[in-house]
């Protein structure tokens, strides 16, 4: 029977800092890959945080206007992703927006009134989990709009996008991608944890029987909506602590902040992980 090597009294007692209880768990070869991966995303989420914390303080004191938008399938790591984004930075000018259904009044208005209204004020970063784009995907296959008001909507949206671009509004459009191996992973895995169940809706639910319609709309959305001005990012997140990482290093990517060049670790994105939509008869999702 083979004996497993472990970590003895001893040995912490005679270890003096971090890196050596490193190279005495090496000596022994007990296998800590998953402690170490955590232990370098931990480490680079703090370096990265840190920079977020300087570019809001740049968008602050330059008056700029930014929206981030979060777009993916049910649990593709859209929520978690934002709570990295903004789990240091000043409340005062960051604001999330995660929209109810619209009211019987919002129903019989213009569609993007409700989303112009929560657009970022000056010196603001406003964080949409989801957005207008509801209405390219999960509205048509969840039967919640009809084929004229998808229609009116594809046409418009990217007029309305030009228009907030031409008005110096930055917009960052993140397309979250998992496999449906791994979204049925998830999902089981929020009915089986008493405090995510509250994530799993009746929409969920749907999610994997309906797979091959989102797919259908995700790519009409992207053929239609993807431009030169406003284009898709594509995140490949089946590894959510990888796409976390890589997400906050595409957004600091996008600005010449001031203090950017004293980060304390890469600010390119990984373009394996993070890419901009490109046609192709492979997608994970």
């Amino acid at each position: 029977m083979a004996i497993h090597p472990k970590l003895t009294k001893e040995d912490f007692e005679k270890a003096s800092s971090g890196k050596e209880i490193l190279d005495i768990i090496n000596d022994k070869n007990i296998n800590i890959d998953k402690v170490k991966k955590r232990l370098f995303y931990d480490d680079e989420l703090k370096k990265l945080q840190i920079e977020l914390v300087k570019l809001q303080q740049w968008i602050s004191k330059n008056n700029k206007r930014v929206a981030i938008i979060f777009e993916g399938r049910d649990a593709a790591g859209k929520g978690g992703n934002i709570r990295r984004f903004t789990e240091h930075l000043n409340p005062r000018s960051t604001r999330l927006v995660a929209l109810t259904k619209p009211t019987e009044v919002e129903r019989g208005q213009w569609y993007f009134r409700r989303y112009i209204k929560e657009l970022p004020n000056s010196g603001e970063i406003v964080f949409f989990d989801r957005s207008w784009y509801n209405r390219a995907v999960v509205e048509p296959v969840m039967g919640f709009c009809n084929e004229t008001q998808y229609e009116k909507f594809m046409v418009q949206v990217p007029e309305f996008e030009h228009m907030l671009c031409e008005d110096n509004l930055v917009l960052i459009k993140f397309w979250f991608s998992i496999s449906k191996d791994e979204q049925l992973s998830r999902f089981n895995a929020r009915i089986g944890t008493p405090l995510k169940r509250w994530k799993f809706s009746p929409v969920d639910r749907k999610g994997q029987e309906l797979w091959d319609d989102y797919t259908h709309y995700k790519e009409q959305m992207f053929s239609k909506t993807h431009t030169s001005y406003s284009p898709w990012i594509i995140v490949r997140a089946n590894d959510k602590k990888v796409a976390r990482l890589e997400c906050i290093r595409y957004v600091l990517s996008q600005f010449n902040y001031e203090g950017k060049n004293k980060a304390l670790t890469t600010l390119l994105p990984d373009p394996n992980i993070i890419m901009r939509y490109h046609r192709s008869s492979k997608q994970l999702d």
